[in-house]
């Protein structure tokens, strides 16, 4: 299972009016940590389907909700619930680092 896109048009309904957790990665396709980390996260979507959603929003794309979220170095996650951010993740890290992050979505 591939993360899906979010955009600027599609944020509100994909993120912040979402059911349950979501973890939003902000990328670019000019990075290669954030290529590195985007399988890993899909992986995570594919084995934990209701327990969190993975989105992918393109910096490049999106800079409004770059510059709203202080994206200032990719890859960056953060975690929405109830439309507020929760966790901060910041570069790419190995699967057992990113589930260690996630755990309390994960559990």
């Amino acid at each position: 299972m591939t993360a899906k896109a979010t955009s600027s048009s599609t944020w509100d309904e994909d993120v912040l009016k979402a059911d349950g957790p979501v973890l939003v990665d902000f990328w670019a396709a000019w990075c290669g940590p954030c290529r590195m980390v985007a399988p890993v996260l899909d992986q995570i979507q594919s084995e934990n389907p209701d327990k969190i959603t993975v989105l992918k929003l393109n910096v490049d794309e999106n800079p409004d909700l770059a510059m709203k979220y202080q994206i200032t170095s990719i890859p960056a996650m953060k975690v929405f619930n109830k439309g507020e951010v929760e966790t901060t993740i910041i570069g790419a890290k190995p699967k057992f680092a990113l589930e260690n992050d996630l755990a309390a979505y994960l559990a």
